[in-house]
């Protein structure tokens, strides 16, 4: 082994307090060991059996989840190379609203066994071609695999199907409830053209106390509070938005006004009071019945709204008021004054309710046949941690109808789709020459870490799983050849193995079973984006040959609290 020289050293090139890591200081080992240490911990996380993470943040906020985005929003992550693959979950959250974990587990797996073929003396740039090669092929062979599609988006029964194992593995137990919730307020917003979907359209107001199965969607909005005035309630009426305060003018200027006697006092407040009077009273006759104030509502004011019998509500959200303006159609003026018919929105029910001790306002549209603007999911449960949670599982769920509405194809889920790329990328790889082939094999069976984590969480013995789902595939991709001269009859029974996958119940002796006869199937999309954006950012990892950190910004940090103030 020949000795290494010392190179030019950097002194005097960058500012004092400057770090550098090199490629000699291992610098890529380095950066993939952090990675792995981030993918571990959401790791367990994984599936249906996936254990909960208590985060407290910076600002000592508790989130108890098992949802990746979630977690690593939540720490705050500084190392650099463990800040692309965060980056690479946040960009799938975005895109799909599912699969977090899929991605950071993945590229968390792809570098451990880069590390393997670093130590055997590749070089990291026959790697990143491997997976590259492995990729491409990757999402070819992930095409195939589709088992089912959504053919009517306006189905319940077809939509929760395709929810159930997304909300499944974030809620396993309730997800046939949360999964026809989602369906249904999906379904009350859903536009003529399914690809217009806004995903902002379906609300989700949490109530604690009651159970789950309490939990409903109301076609409309829903708001934590009660109306201000004594009118709590209105039928068929027509709705007015301000953003402006509800009360007597603001002079720009300040004056002074000389007043001689009592009776000029008595009608200066007087003329302010007919003022406002006049300005309620017009409201009044233009039709309106309902008042929503985006400011500020005056006493004056809400004394004159309560005596025409106007329904008067605060919100002082203006994205809140933004949504309710989408609900009732109305637009929101900025000035006090009688709106013109066209800005003017319109409301079927506003009603004051009692959940849970909690009393709420509910813009309600009645009319079953139209489609509303937004509908709200009512949400009921023991705990405020519990409540979020399952706020999140929901979530994800209204994201992946976004994606079905792009991409309606279905593969089977239960880490079944893994296992088969993980057998038909190994075949590539034999049929791959030269260096690369070590990395497409490396990149195969990083596939493996999914249904092996599937099967751990459940107390499963992994390693006994793994192998018999590796038989069932084996046997239908050694099949498939003799498949094509053999008659259907006997086909038939071949037909089903590649589709087997974990029983996460154990309800089977063999611990697998079929994941398509159990209705256990994962959006194509999800996956397509998962692998991509684990390779990439995989990738990205592996290419980083050098690190260098500049000082951080400001002076030396303020003294501390002296820990010895209470000694005489």
């Amino acid at each position: 082994m020949s000795l290494s020289m010392p190179g030019p050293s950097q002194a005097g090139l960058f500012k004092p307090g400057y770090q550098s890591h090199d490629a000699e200081d291992g610098a890529v080992i380095r950066n993939i060991e952090a990675c792995q240490a981030i993918s571990k911990t959401v790791q367990t996380s994984l599936g249906p059996y996936g254990r909960n993470k208590i985060v407290i943040n910076h600002l000592q906020k508790m989130v108890l989840t098992s949802d990746a985005a979630t977690i690593l929003r939540e720490l705050d992550v500084v190392h650099p190379a463990a800040k692309l693959l965060v980056m690479a979950s946040q960009q799938q959250d975005a895109e799909v609203g599912d699969g977090t974990n899929l991605v950071i587990i993945l590229a968390g797996e792809l570098l451990k066994k880069a590390e393997e073929l670093l130590r055997m003396g590749l070089k990291t740039s026959d790697i990143t071609q491997g997976y590259e090669k492995a990729q491409n092929y990757a999402l070819k062979v992930l095409e195939e695999l589709e088992v089912d599609r959504l053919k009517e988006m306006r189905s319940q029964t077809e939509l929760s199907k395709a929810l159930r194992t997304v909300v499944a593995s974030k809620q396993s137990g309730t997800e046939d409830l949360l999964a026809s919730l989602v369906a249904e307020a999906v379904l009350a917003v859903l536009p003529k053209n399914p690809v217009n979907f806004n995903v902002d359209n379906v609300r989700v107001v949490k109530i604690m106390g009651g159970s789950l199965e309490q939990s409903r969607v109301i076609k409309g909005m829903v708001f934590g509070r009660e109306p201000d005035g004594t009118i709590k309630k209105a039928r068929k009426a027509k709705v007015g938005v301000f953003s402006c305060p509800i009360d007597i003018s603001q002079t720009e200027t300040k004056g002074t006004v000389l007043l001689k006697n009592a009776q000029e006092m008595l009608d200066f407040s007087k003329g302010e009071e007919d003022r406002l009077e006049a300005a309620i009273k017009e409201l009044y006759d233009s039709g309106l019945r309902v008042v929503v104030a985006g400011s500020s509502v005056g006493d004056l004011a809400l004394h004159y709204l309560n005596r025409f019998n106007i329904l008067v509500i605060k919100i002082l959200s203006k994205f809140e008021l933004r949504r309710l303006c989408r609900v009732v159609g109305a637009t929101p003026l900025a000035r006090l004054g009688a709106p013109m018919p066209d800005e003017m929105g319109s409301v079927d029910i506003v009603e004051t309710t009692e959940i849970g001790g909690d009393r709420v306002t509910v813009f309600r549209q009645e009319d079953a046949n139209t489609v509303t603007r937004t509908a709200t999911i009512v949400l009921r449960g023991a705990t405020q941690n519990h409540l979020d949670d399952v706020e999140r599982a929901i979530d994800d769920g209204v994201n992946a109808v976004k994606a079905i509405t792009k991409d309606p194809r279905l593969v089977p889920g239960a880490g079944a789709t893994e296992i088969q790329l993980v057998e038909k990328i190994s075949a590539f790889a034999d049929k791959t020459p030269g260096l690369p082939q070590y990395a497409i094999r490396k990149y195969a069976e990083a596939f493996e870490v999914i249904p092996r984590t599937l099967a751990e969480s459940a107390g499963l013995d992994a390693t006994e799983v793994l192998s018999r789902l590796y038989t069932a595939h084996h046997r239908t991709n050694t099949g498939a050849e003799s498949e094509e001269e053999s008659e259907e009859g006997s086909s038939e029974e071949e037909e089903p193995y590649w589709t087997t996958g974990v029983d996460l119940e154990a309800g089977s002796s063999t611990g697998t079973l079929d994941a398509v006869d159990e209705g256990i199937l994962d959006l194509m999309a999800s996956k397509s984006w998962a692998i991509r954006l684990a390779s990439e950012s995989a990738r990205t990892v592996l290419s980083v040959d050098q690190i260098i950190v500049a000082r951080q910004a400001g002076g030396p940090k303020p003294p501390g609290p002296n820990p010895n103030w209470d000694e005489d």
